[in-house]
């Protein structure tokens, strides 16, 4: 089977690092879909529409490659939290995530235009938080972290600070979780190892 080239439907920096990181060199091309678009209360669904969409939006681009879409939300007491919008909000959103724990989902979507197949799954990991006084909450979201990540943190930065524990696929929380990835390509008939570069 002739492997395919792997492109990423997303301009996040942390997707790409965790792939170069395993040994895939990724095509990046953003897919810019406007998320606004899906609106869905189950993060489950929402995520895997999302990574859906976004993987669809780059397919015209290409002829033969295997297309990856992928997103991710934090729920939290039963509501979905992506990117804050603002420092207000992610201050808002610190207060209450402090000292508590949220679930991450991520949505993954694998679309093989070589197969003309696609695949679609989603990887929940959840994630306890310290307590944090209101100057650490105030330090934290003046880095500019928390407004560029869903959930607002990134446990991969000054995030991991103040993540506690975790549940689940460490990896996931970085926004692509691995082992589902190379499931994944299994179900495609791929082998993970095919994709390292050389």
């Amino acid at each position: 089977m002739t492997i395919p080239q792997f492109v990423l439907a997303s301009a996040s920096p942390a997707r790409r690092r965790l792939l170069q990181t395993v040994g895939i060199e990724p095509i990046v091309s953003p897919s810019d879909f406007d998320e606004s678009q899906i609106q869905l209360n189950d993060p489950n669904q929402l995520v895997q529409t999302l990574s859906l969409r976004k993987a669809e939006t780059v397919v015209p681009q290409f002829e033969s490659a295997l297309i990856m879409g992928c997103d991710s939300v934090l729920a939290l007491n039963g509501e979905i939290h992506g990117k804050p919008a603002n420092v207000d909000e992610a201050i808002a959103r610190w207060k209450i995530m402090q000292g508590s724990f949220g679930d991450l989902y991520t949505g993954h979507t694998l679309i093989d235009l070589t197969q003309n197949r696609t695949v679609v799954k989603c990887q929940v990991t959840r994630v306890y938080f310290g307590k944090m006084s209101d100057r650490d909450i105030q330090a934290y979201v003046a880095t500019g972290e928390p407004l560029k990540c869903a959930g607002a943190f990134a446990i991969e930065g000054f995030g991991s600070f103040f993540v506690e524990k975790i549940e689940g696929c460490h990896s996931n929380v970085i926004g692509l979780s691995l082992p589902l990835l190379r499931h994944m390509l299994a179900e495609l008939g791929y082998n993970v190892v095919d994709f390292w570069s050389a």
